[in-house]
């Protein structure tokens, strides 16, 4: 299994920096390429919703690798606000929803859980 982050640590509040811009763009890179080589069976593109909604990431390329990718590629995405064109294409929709958490204790939010 192979992890890679892109972007920097935290949340993005208010618009993107030129640097949120950028680590978007090598992010959608690399998962084009990962996507492309057959050496995946999974790709899960995590929070790649957020990205589209801050449009970090083009909408057209996303949809066009849901549309396009390998058969034997497993393709998952995640993140709230994701774009309708993208739901229409998928095969399978699901949505989560916060029952409890423990940020409303005061727990802050943790690397690589929250972000």
């Amino acid at each position: 299994m192979t992890v890679r982050q892109f972007g920097r640590e935290g949340f993005i509040l208010g618009e993107p920096e030129p640097e949120d811009r950028e680590l978007a763009r090598a992010g959608w890179r690399e998962a084009r390429r990962a996507a492309g080589d057959g050496g995946y069976d999974l790709l899960i593109l995590d929070e790649i919703g957020i990205a589209l909604h801050y449009g970090l990431v083009d909408t057209a390329e996303v949809l066009a690798l849901v549309r396009d990718k390998p058969a034997g590629l497993e393709l998952v995405l995640t993140g709230r606000r994701m774009p309708g064109e993208i739901l229409q294409a998928a095969d399978l929709v699901t949505e989560m929803r916060e029952v409890k958490h423990y940020h409303a204790r005061g727990v802050p939010a943790r690397r690589g859980i929250e972000y």
